[in-house]
């Protein structure tokens, strides 16, 4: 259940400002080289910290703003309440960490930097992430039936 769901509706435009960050957001993954399968592969096999340093400071500006976010209780910018709710542990979870784990050491990329790989011009990332929007509908379809 997604209790963050917002009710609001906009004209299909609003949508362009995801889209203004989410180019940003691929120039930073190239500029960084976290689209870099040599560097996914150096990750795996801990030959380097580049990607760790990288998951690691996100996790710290993730948790640094959530603190922030539930301290000032900070809005949407449409004014709505944000709220975050405890997730009960099971072990679907674990399956399905190590099943993405298992799709980003063969894919050489996580669901984020799939498209600012194919904005690279790395044209067969489109099979992956054809798989990726595929493997999303039949979670989608099965999810009731699924260990939760």
């Amino acid at each position: 259940m997604c209790l963050n769901e917002s009710n609001l509706s906009h004209p299909w435009w609003y949508n362009f400002k995801y889209l203004a960050v989410g180019i940003v957001f691929g120039v930073v993954f190239v500029k960084a080289e976290i689209i870099s399968w040599f560097r996914i592969q150096e990750m795996f096999r801990l030959q380097s910290f580049h990607m760790y340093g990288v998951i690691g400071t996100a996790v710290v500006v993730g948790a640094i703003s959530v603190f922030l976010i539930k301290k000032f209780k900070v809005k949407t910018i449409h004014g709505e309440e944000i709220t975050f709710t405890d997730k009960k542990f099971n072990m679907g979870q674990i399956y399905g960490g190590l099943i993405f784990g298992l799709g980003w050491a063969v894919t050489g990329a996580c669901p984020g930097p799939l498209f600012a790989q194919l904005g690279t011009g790395v044209l067969a990332i489109s099979v992956v992430i054809l798989s990726s929007i595929a493997g999303t509908w039949v979670y989608g379809k099965f999810r009731d039936k699924l260990p939760h």
